[in-house]
């Protein structure tokens, strides 16, 4: 299964008894899945089966879809219902006399829901029904184009993210083979930092106490295990990304784990080129997470 981008446009278009039909998908990023629908008045019908056929095949992202629907021969005559026209121009004129209020205009009002109904193309219920099939399978196309468009801008995500997480891999790997954490290399740290407190004039010091003490600092300020579990990490992503489908959240989080081991990293490390390899890796982990924003 590909990886989803959560941006992506498409427009299907069919003829069905004499009515054109076209729908126009737009589809943003979005923390869960949104579908808003325009739709024809009459038509308002559709909008619940058309909300369930984006709901199958997409798992996130903010959906609008637009239906135009054209007949070719005589136009349907709008009705207008003058007697709820007639009472919104007065309450129109009541408001301009009481608070100062700009007059409505004729085309506002005319705007107001209810006022001008247009007649619903399909006069029967089987031209009705017909009508609806043909709305829902144009719409079945849109969504199959939708989806094609957001895989395509999806693997170009992946191999963007792919990149990030060698990045990472790579600033891991340095980090590991630092010379700073060589064992001989950390014991003469530690010894020249206990030479130095033990000539201190006027020290008092236990000797195999302060052993002790260094060796404890030692291992507290080790990052093997960080360094293991940022490796385990980087097969995880890698892993995800090969599997595809909605895996943008279960990234989000690994995001999250990388970046809390970067910073345990920072924290304890006891030489500047490992912590500026910690620093720099944060940098990568943002600019990975920054790019999970897109993906489904």
């Amino acid at each position: 299964m590909a990886v989803q981008s959560m941006t992506g446009f498409a427009r299907a278009a069919a003829e069905h008894d004499g009515a054109s039909i076209t729908w126009e998908m737009r589809s943003v990023n979005g923390k869960g899945l949104e579908a808003r629908l325009r739709l024809p008045p009459g038509l308002e019908r559709v909008e619940q089966a058309a909300k369930q056929s984006i709901q199958k095949r997409f798992a996130r992202g903010n959906i609008q879809a637009s239906l135009a629907v054209a007949r070719s021969g005589p136009a349907a005559r709008p009705v207008v219902n003058e007697a709820f026209l007639e009472e919104a121009a007065a309450l129109a004129q009541r408001l301009q006399e009481r608070f100062g209020c700009a007059p409505a205009s004729a085309d506002g009002l005319l705007a107001l829901r209810g006022v001008l109904e247009i007649p619903e193309l399909a006069d029967d219920e089987d031209a009705r029904v017909s009508l609806d099939a043909a709305i829902l399978a144009t719409l079945d196309e849109a969504l199959a184009d939708l989806e094609q468009s957001r895989r395509s801008e999806g693997v170009a995500l992946a191999a963007i993210l792919l990149g990030h997480v060698a990045a990472i891999e790579a600033l891991v790997l340095r980090a590991e083979a630092d010379p700073s954490r060589d064992p001989a290399v950390i014991r003469e740290r530690i010894a020249a930092q206990i030479r130095l407190l033990m000539d201190t004039p006027g020290a008092t010091l236990d000797e195999s106490r302060l052993h002790m003490e260094a060796l404890i600092l030692a291992t507290k300020a080790d990052i093997r295990e960080e360094i293991d579990r940022l490796k385990a990490h980087v097969d995880a992503a890698r892993g995800m990304i090969a599997a595809g489908g909605a895996i943008g959240r279960r990234l989000d989080f690994l995001a999250q784990e990388f970046n809390r081991e970067s910073n345990t990293l920072c924290s304890k490390s006891n030489a500047t080129a490992v912590t500026a390899i910690g620093l720099e890796l944060k940098v990568v982990v943002d600019q990975f997470r920054e790019q999970l924003q897109n993906l489904e």
